[in-house]
């Protein structure tokens, strides 16, 4: 289809100093063709790598000879011209592009069904950085030959459609720094292979259906920063090799079906800024240790079961900038030592036992104003003076009023049910991967920013 443009552009790349072979070139126009709905984009683009460029397009110099490769390709959204065709899809000509580095395609694949061959990466030799991400109709199962592509660094194949289990052979990738699966359909337990990944800091397998407990080789991932495991259907405990990942700085195994205690060796985290846990049959108490973890900016344990005081060792905790403990069953008064907390924003310990006067200093209350929530906790209250309009801002009785509820359910009438009420800021929808608090939104995509760059 192209071979007279690639004919000409051969004629025409001879007369100068540099070449890019014929192969390569018309690889090129074959891959973009299956992309783009533009059927002149090579007559347009003739020379991409030099007079024609196109912003989707990189390509580097090698020696001896002289002579061009294409080293990147791009296609997404921040490129609004030509838009990716409907029957868009990837080529085996991609084969032809033996030098391509970066391959990054977002939001292509969204109407015809499109799936990744089995031996369509298995050759390259070059390509360190694959984004396949927000393609709604790219499914099928991950490709194994994807682990012999033994200079990938960034795999990020998030927000796709993609079935079946994560293939073993990816834990070959020793080069690995990144690997993004998170939001697709992937089942099946994680492979004990993934413990070989040593290089990497970022693993998101986040928005899954995997399952199976959590295998103690990912201890041996030395360099791990961030682990987001959160919405899948990981059961078992905590491994205690967790505790061996000294560089991680958020750990989120939110939404699963993962039991406690938790685990007294993760108290070694001492760069450990996230902890998410919120919705796992944990039971049990919150461990004094939490204490130790002094970089902690966010914590979240709500919806596990929890039992027992709030320990007064989360006062150790100076950076703590959100406390989540809502839903659970802990019992006791509010320590109002948390109220002493210089930079704590966000407090819900809505729909617990807890009881006694509220003692959190007035000041610290406005601070936090609707980012503060009691709600649920039939025994809590707010004394009577100087607090009369606090009683009715954080939805918790005067305790004279509290006095007069018990006269009144002593006598057979009934107390109110608060069952129903909902924190603002809780996970509604445990299965959904769409209701994160906007708060935390802000801050772990803050974080991933500072991990990537």
């Amino acid at each position: 289809m192209f071979g007279g443009d690639v004919m000409l552009m051969g004629s025409s790349l001879q007369r100068g100093h540099m070449i890019m072979e014929e192969e390569e070139l018309l690889g090129l126009f074959e891959v973009m063709d299956a992309l783009l709905e533009d059927s002149d984009w090579p007559q347009a683009h003739p020379q991409p790598c030099t007079d024609t460029p196109w912003p989707g397009v990189e390509c580097e110099v090698s020696s001896n000879p002289l002579i061009f490769h294409v080293t990147k390709i791009h296609i997404g959204p921040d490129i609004v011209s030509p838009p990716c065709k409907p029957s868009a899809h990837v080529s085996q000509s991609l084969l032809k592009l033996k030098y391509i580095k970066t391959l990054s395609i977002f939001n292509c694949f969204v109407s015809s069904p499109v799936t990744l061959t089995k031996t369509l990466f298995g050759s390259f030799s070059s390509l360190e950085h694959l984004a396949l991400e927000n393609n709604p109709s790219l499914s099928g199962e991950i490709p194994p030959s994807l682990g012999d592509v033994a200079s990938l660094r960034v795999l990020s194949l998030s927000q796709n459609s993609f079935q079946g289990s994560i293939p073993s052979q990816v834990g070959s990738l020793v080069s690995l720094e990144q690997l993004d699966l998170s939001y697709n359909n992937l089942s099946g337990q994680m492979p004990e292979e993934i413990g070989g990944l040593k290089s990497m800091t970022i693993l998101d397998l986040s928005c899954n259906v995997i399952e199976g407990v959590l295998p103690n080789s990912l201890g041996q991932l030395q360099l791990l920063q961030k682990m987001d495991l959160h919405s899948n259907r990981l059961s078992g405990s905590i491994p205690p090799d967790i505790g061996n990942l000294m560089r991680l700085v958020l750990l989120d195994l939110s939404h699963n079906f993962i039991g406690g205690p938790i685990n007294e060796s993760l108290s070694s985290l001492e760069l450990l800024e996230y902890l998410l846990i919120d919705d796992n049959p944990i039971k049990g108490g919150i461990p004094r240790s939490i204490g130790k973890f002094i970089r902690l900016k966010s914590v979240s344990l709500s919806g596990c079961g929890l039992t027992g005081l709030i320990p007064l060792s989360l006062s150790s905790l100076k950076n703590l900038t959100a406390l989540s403990l809502g839903n659970n069953s802990l019992s006791g008064p509010v320590p109002p030592i948390l109220g002493s907390l210089p930079n704590l924003d966000q407090l819900n310990i809505s729909h617990n036992k807890l009881s006694g006067v509220l003692q959190l200093p007035d000041n610290f209350i406005k601070k936090l104003g609707k980012r503060l929530d009691l709600r649920g906790n039939s025994e809590l209250c707010i004394s009577v003076q100087p607090n009369k309009n606090l009683s009715s801002y954080l939805e918790i009785p005067s305790c004279l009023n509290t006095r007069q509820r018990t006269d009144n359910y002593a006598a057979g009438g009934p107390l109110e049910d608060l069952s129903g009420i909902k924190p603002s800021w809780y996970h509604n929808n445990p299965s959904s991967c769409s209701s994160w608090p906007s708060y935390l939104l802000v801050t772990l995509f803050t974080l991933v920013l500072n991990l990537v760059f």
